[in-house]
């Protein structure tokens, strides 16, 4: 008959408990298939000294080129998102011949201010290349011009776009040169023989020739606004109309004065670095009217 249980445990504690006690069958041996790893040597820890410097190095390569890319990238935002350029704009397509035609009056739009005298675009808006300040022939009074300045610099544009400046008005660029205030001279450019109105309603004052190294080069032609009596608009770089004479009223963006004149043989124009020809333009000045008949 088959047991049911195994057998007890047949174990003696004379015999096998003096086995567990030879040292040599209690002890670990070393694994047959893996190699005890070898303690770090001098050699591989100066390998691994001189490999932390290289990575350093590295790390701060990575950085200063992330940064670079980071800076120009912050450049090319904030010129884009606040516009404006010293450069001149892009060669126009070639003109047809209908727009060689003059194009008649301009609309209605105020380019500057001197106090509360508003001085209009004298040339229609489709003609003109440029607007320009200067500094203007002496005792000439300083204007207030509408619109943004489009060759400032970098941290001025980034000062309007923050705190504000004239958000209407057309583009209009600072020239150098003059005698006066540096914005005493309106200069709106636009091929010569485009037609030129007045930029206030006025009276005419005078005219007379305007003359360089003894060749004539247009006229200019004073008005007196009907609501500053004490100042007087001087408009030059032009050819007078023959139907003015002293006297004649003028409607500001309605009466013709004349045509612009080719002044790119007197002198080179400063406007021709912000316009695609010779930089041809018609000048606007305002004068206290004592210092103008003493002059």
């Amino acid at each position: 008959m088959v047991p049911i249980r195994p057998p007890d445990w047949d174990w003696s504690f004379t015999t096998d408990g003096a086995l567990a006690l030879v040292p040599t069958l209690n002890s670990q041996e070393a694994s047959a298939t893996v190699p005890p790893m070898p303690p770090q040597g001098p050699q591989r820890r100066a390998r691994s000294t001189q490999r932390r410097p290289r990575q350093r190095e590295r790390r701060v390569r990575r950085l200063a080129v992330l940064f670079a890319i980071a800076l120009v990238a912050l450049v090319t935002l904030l010129l884009s998102a606040f516009g404006g350029s010293g450069a001149p704009a892009a060669a126009p397509a070639p003109a047809s011949a209908s727009r060689l035609l003059p194009a008649g009056p301009p609309q209605p739009e105020v380019v500057s201010r001197v106090g509360s005298l508003h001085l209009q675009l004298p040339v229609s808006q489709s003609r003109v290349t440029a607007i320009g300040y200067q500094g203007g022939s002496a005792g000439s009074e300083p204007l207030d011009p509408l619109g943004n300045q489009a060759n400032q610099g970098l941290l001025r544009r980034l000062g309007h776009a923050i705190f504000g400046g004239s958000a209407s008005g057309p583009r209009w660029y600072q020239l150098p040169g003059g005698q006066g205030p540096a914005t005493s001279a309106l200069e709106v450019g636009a091929a010569a023989g485009t037609d030129v109105y007045s930029p206030v309603d006025g009276t005419v004052l005078s005219i007379g020739d305007v003359v360089l190294n003894g060749r004539d080069y247009g006229a200019r032609i004073d008005v007196q606004p009907t609501g500053a009596p004490s100042l007087v608009v001087s408009v030059s770089h032009i050819t007078i109309d023959p139907a003015l004479v002293v006297g004649s009223p003028l409607t500001a963006a309605g009466s013709k004065l004349g045509s612009i004149v080719d002044f790119s043989g007197a002198e080179r124009q400063s406007l021709a670095r912000y316009t695609n020809d010779s930089g041809n333009h018609v000048v606007v000045e305002v004068h206290p009217a004592a210092s103008l008949s003493l002059g």
